[in-house]
């Protein structure tokens, strides 16, 4: 597997820009987790995937409905949220498996909840805090 890369945003729109960019990638099937704390980015980055991948619709986080479903584009996409997920069973009790294995590009905010899923990813990406809008984003696996 090739080193991670490092990228740096220093803002909001930033880190969407980042999505964007890395979503020309992402191929079907691809299984996408985002790990990091409440506020760090995740979100905005995938509005940005979204953009690059033509999707249709406002992408908001997930975190009531656990997955949203954004079509129209290149590729399906599914963002799900795990944040809510207590027990890795859980996920698998919802029904989310059908989309996590899809022929879309799935992006898992939360993914460390499950570390089996977690282990299953083409791609992490690590989010971290760098100073008020600033954003470090580790990229480890096929994209970047």
């Amino acid at each position: 597997m090739p080193e991670p890369r490092v990228y740096r945003t220093d803002s909001p729109e930033k880190t969407e820009e980042l999505g964007e960019k890395l979503s020309r990638e992402f191929k079907g099937g691809d299984r996408i987790a985002l790990v990091g704390e409440l506020g760090g980015g995740k979100t905005r980055f995938v509005r940005g995937v979204a953009r690059g991948l033509g999707s249709k619709g406002f992408i908001k986080s997930p975190s009531f409905t656990i997955v949203n479903i954004y079509e129209g584009g290149r590729l399906p996409l599914y963002h799900i949220d795990l944040y809510r997920i207590g027990r890795a069973d859980e996920l698998f009790e919802a029904g989310v498996e059908e989309y996590i294995y899809g022929k879309g590009v799935s992006i898992i905010e939360w993914a460390d909840k499950v570390p089996s899923l977690l282990a299953d990813c083409t791609v992490v990406i690590r989010f971290s805090h760098a100073g008020e809008t600033a954003r470090e984003i580790e990229v480890a696996g096929g994209a970047g």
